[in-house]
């Protein structure tokens, strides 16, 4: 990555990728967990409601699942752009 266009491509792709993680996570936690809790009240899973259940665990078990995909988007960001390890 020696030429300026391509690690402002890298860092372009680097930023988008953040950004949708950070939006999947906002609305799995904050959005299905506090915003959409009273129109997920009907819909049951593991004895409770759907909004419980993701302000309790939901969004925890999603920010896991980001994390490790995170980590995947990266790797293969990284031998597109010739960065890696």
């Amino acid at each position: 990555m020696a030429d300026k266009s391509s690690s402002n491509a890298y860092w372009k792709a680097n930023i988008r990728t953040i950004q949708i993680f950070l939006v999947i996570w906002f609305v799995c936690s904050f959005g299905f967990g506090i915003l959409l809790r009273p129109m997920l009240a009907g819909i049951g899973i593991g004895g409770t409601d759907l909004g419980f259940w993701f302000a309790q665990q939901g969004s925890i078990l999603v920010f896991l699942v980001i994390i490790f995909a995170y980590a995947a988007r990266m790797n293969k960001l990284d031998r597109e752009h010739g960065v890696e390890e």
